[in-house]
């Protein structure tokens, strides 16, 4: 018998050699899925019949939590789906979060997935073998100048550094400012490479230097290490 839970889990970046046993066995557990619609076509083949899925449409990340509330409260078993690891850039701070402003007794269990920066890494060769840090550009949350910042340091400390949301439609500027500063404190001749939707079909893998790497060559579906 199924009981009342939710549970938040990584899908991984959309292969699905790349999509862990355990995410499955929850999809294939839950009453209801429930994430952005594009997600969905990963995980369609471990639904059971029945099972409903709900899209909330991008950036409702807290409309999407709320109704995984409500839903779970009511007794079922609710799985909210992310890309990749749900606790990088996922939804699971935020869960965790509304649990705490709820005052909500529902159980939660977060399960890990392959991130986007991992499968790009792999496609790249080995270049998180040593220390490495992973920085959004995205200031939705967290406004630039604390974000200019963290880039700073990640440059001057030489860690090999993971670039999410590089762009988006009304956001372009920041990765040329990003490359702008890495040539400050690194060798123009530093690799550059960056994955275009890493793990699904229209994967796109490039290798380049720092001083010849081109902005205009990626887009939000691209992580730059």
């Amino acid at each position: 018998m199924k009981k009342a839970q939710l549970i938040v889990a990584g899908i991984g970046p959309g292969s699905p050699e790349d999509i862990t046993p355990a995410v499955i066995q929850a999809v294939k557990n839950s009453d209801v899925v429930i994430g952005y619609k594009y997600y969905f076509q990963f995980i369609e083949p471990y639904l059971e019949p029945g099972t409903e899925c709900i899209d909330t449409g991008m950036k409702r990340e807290k409309a999407r939590a709320e109704q995984a509330f409500e839903l779970a409260e009511q007794g079922k078993t609710v799985c909210v789906i992310s890309s990749g690891d749900a606790g990088i850039y996922g939804m699971a701070p935020l869960v965790y979060e509304m649990k705490r402003e709820r005052g909500s007794r529902v159980e939660i269990e977060v399960l890990p997935g392959i991130s986007a920066f991992q499968k790009a890494a792999s496609l790249l060769g080995a270049p998180i073998g040593h220390d490495f840090c992973v920085i959004s550009l995205s200031d939705l949350m967290t406004p630039w100048d604390r974000i200019e910042k963290r880039i700073h340091a990640a440059a001057t400390a030489d860690f090999v550094t993971a670039v999410y949301n590089p762009k988006s439609e009304g956001r372009y500027w920041q990765l040329y400012r990003l490359k702008e500063i890495f040539l400050k404190e690194r060798e123009a001749e530093t690799p550059v490479g960056f994955v275009r939707q890493a793990g699904r079909k229209e994967e796109t893998v490039t290798i380049t230097t720092l001083q010849e790497f081109d902005p205009e060559q990626v887009d939000m579906f691209t992580v730059v290490l």
